[in-house]
């Protein structure tokens, strides 16, 4: 059995360490206490065997063995089955890494089965052990306290977008980059899947507040307000990230547009001058040529000013060219 941590709980304190569940689950009933068991990527019978000893919902179980599941609360007559999806952001990648995380909660047991390495449970325990007065409040509380973990974490995914973000601000202002509407897409594909993951906490905690209230437990409810709060920050900022991303992806579009059109403008003008002066040096070709023809009957052709005359032609057609092209500013 890949159990992480298995341990009975009595008034808050740490009483037992059971070497094996059937252990756990006598000395629970034994000593009325909280069994708090940690599963890592467990077989489909492994799990199977906690659900019988746990009356754990079968839609459920099957849920936790299948895993890309969505984030969600479900209840079970007095038990709960909770979906949550722990996240990391790998910087060299800029990608946000999705991790999976259930959670059976019943009245005097809670179950993880991870499917990642991913939130480090370990430090919640710990955590946990450390506030007898809290941990005093049964499952809900380690409930709400793996809900603070993975909440917690996600500060550091935000941090990473919003680092990626902003040089992707920088980018666009600076002559752009090549590739700089596949990184922005791709960030933006990766916000979107964030965004999945956060939006249905705020609904799910609150139910879990609505749950201690009428249980009147103020502390717990003090607590998972916390939680709340924090989750409508990360997604606050999570819907802001998308809407920057959209619109950096609108203004990259509108400036490559632009700068093809400088170039083509820029090609224009080239064009034009390059035209311009052809017409200005084609006019004393065409002039040379004809007087350049060896034909003995040519007007003008044994007249002593005919040279002059010519040069003068040439010499007057292109400045009239060139006064022309000045003035509709091709040169």
């Amino acid at each position: 059995m890949p159990i992480i941590d298995n341990a009975v709980y009595v008034d808050g304190r740490r009483i037992d360490d059971p070497s094996s569940l059937e252990q756990t689950f006598e000395h629970m009933r034994a000593a009325s206490g909280m069994a708090w068991i940690g599963l890592l990527r467990p077989t489909a019978e492994e799990l199977q065997e906690v659900a019988a000893e746990l009356s754990l919902h079968p839609l459920a179980v099957e849920d936790a063995l299948e895993g890309h599941q969505r984030a969600k609360l479900e209840r079970y007559g007095d038990s709960l089955f909770v979906v949550l999806r722990p996240a990391r952001y790998l910087d060299a990648h800029e990608a946000v890494e999705f991790g999976e995380l259930h959670v059976f909660v019943g009245a005097d047991f809670v179950v993880t089965v991870r499917h990642a390495e991913g939130p480090d449970l370990a430090a919640v325990r710990a955590r946990m052990e450390a506030s007898p007065e809290l941990l005093r409040l049964g499952p809900a509380a380690v409930l709400y306290a793996i809900l603070d973990q993975v909440v917690d974490d996600y500060g550091p995914v935000v941090a990473g977008l919003q680092d990626d973000i902003d040089e992707i601000d920088d980018a666009l202002f600076q002559g752009g980059e090549h590739g700089l509407a596949r990184r922005i897409y791709e960030l933006a594909r990766e916000v979107v899947a964030f965004q999945r993951a956060t939006t249905p906490l705020e609904a799910m905690v609150e139910s879990l507040r609505s749950t201690a209230e009428e249980g009147g437990e103020v502390e717990l409810r003090r607590a998972l307000r916390d939680v709340v709060d924090h989750v409508i920050r990360v997604q606050e900022k999570v819907a802001s990230f998308r809407s920057v991303l959209h619109n950096a992806l609108t203004v990259n579009a509108t400036l490559v547009t632009e700068r093809h059109t400088e170039t083509a403008l820029a090609q224009n003008e080239s064009v034009k001058k390059i035209s311009g002066w052809a017409a200005i040096l084609f006019a004393p070709s065409l002039v040379a040529g004809v007087y350049g023809m060896n034909f003995d009957r040519m007007p003008e052709l044994h007249w002593t000013f005919g040279y002059p005359f010519a040069i003068g032609l040439m010499v007057a057609t292109s400045a009239a060219l060139y006064a022309v092209f000045r003035l509709k500013r091709w040169l």
